[in-house]
């Protein structure tokens, strides 16, 4: 949770749900002949895909090694982390949450937010220091 800055158990829960039901269309799909699975395959890995989660050439088998680690960094939270250089992802979830973070010219405020790969280029961090108590203008 802590490497994350997740805000409570359930934020990872919700994670672990979400990957757990992604493995799970996975082994069904598996159990499926193959003339039958293929539209069906293909409609899961181009989703998966999108969020970044499996490489764009990835199989079934990709997907079944998915972990919560996988999902987790794919938050917005823990994107912003890395590309403000924050001190912490607390931090970064604060920069998030105090609405500081766009993705094209849409303001997002919620931490937990899942980044499309297409998405994560056009993430926008608007920091004004001399607007900050801390940092009163001179």
């Amino acid at each position: 949770m802590g490497s994350y800055g997740l805000r409570n158990k359930r934020e990872l829960w919700k994670a672990q749900t979400e990957v757990a039901r992604i493995r799970n269309q996975a082994r069904a799909l598996l159990a499926l002949p193959t003339e039958v699975r293929s539209e069906k395959e293909k409609r899961l890995l181009n989703f998966l895909a999108r969020y970044g989660l499996v490489k764009q050439e990835a199989t079934l088998d990709d997907i079944l090694n998915l972990k919560v680690e996988d999902l987790l960094e794919r938050r917005l939270q823990t994107i912003v982390m890395k590309k403000a250089s924050a001190k912490s992802p607390y931090q970064a979830r604060q920069i998030v949450s105090h609405g500081h973070v766009s993705i094209g010219n849409r303001k997002v405020n919620v931490p937990g937010y899942i980044v499309r790969s297409e998405e994560e280029p056009a993430i926008l961090i608007h920091l004004e220091m001399s607007a900050s108590p801390a940092n009163p203008p001179s």
